[in-house]
């Protein structure tokens, strides 16, 4: 009996020794893989995240400088909100002069309404009111709405340029650039 249990582990090692070693898994050979899987995720995260330093972060903003066409496509006393969606903006044109207000309430940035049936803007937020100018009549705004710089090209078109503001409280609204005379 004994002869037969050492036959059978003889034949049990011969099955084992037969096969490719490749498919003997030890608890050496599984703690290799993981250290080195570790390793790997280690190497590739720090590269990773130095390589993106070759590489600018760039913002890409629209231009501030747009066109919004000729002095004679605004009739004289009227508040045009034809780029009202597009740029949120206004353009006024008054008897002697035109000019481009931001539409954006002084309170807390809220885009107002142009009633023309009581010629003012008006912010649905919190009851701000301002004049055809942008001058602050009612409600909590602190100061009148801003206007944008305005030129006109070599082939007479209105240039708005957004990044240039006028600011009435400060005195800036007949400076030179926030209106055009027409």
């Amino acid at each position: 009996m004994a002869e037969e249990v050492s036959q059978t582990t003889v034949v049990q090692k011969k099955e084992f020794a037969d096969q490719p070693s490749e498919l003997i898994l030890d608890r050496r050979r599984v703690l290799r893989w993981i250290g080195w899987g570790w390793m790997w995720l280690f190497i590739t995260a720090v590269f990773g995240s130095a390589a993106r330093f070759f590489f600018p972060r760039v913002l890409f903003e629209p231009p501030t400088k747009l066109k919004v066409g000729y002095p004679s496509d605004y009739t004289i006393g009227t508040v045009s909100e034809k780029y009202m969606q597009k740029y949120r903006i206004w353009v006024v044109r008054e008897v002697d002069r035109l000019y481009v207000i931001e539409a954006k309430c002084t309170h807390l940035g809220c885009t107002p309404f142009w009633l023309s049936s009581e010629k003012k803007f008006k912010c649905p937020c919190h009851g701000g009111g301002y004049t055809p100018e942008g001058v602050n009549i009612e409600g909590p705004p602190p100061r009148p709405l801003e206007r944008f710089k305005v030129t006109l090209t070599e082939e007479g078109e209105i240039l708005v340029d957004q990044a240039v503001r006028f600011r009435g409280e400060r005195g800036e609204w007949e400076k030179p650039g926030a209106y055009i005379s027409v």
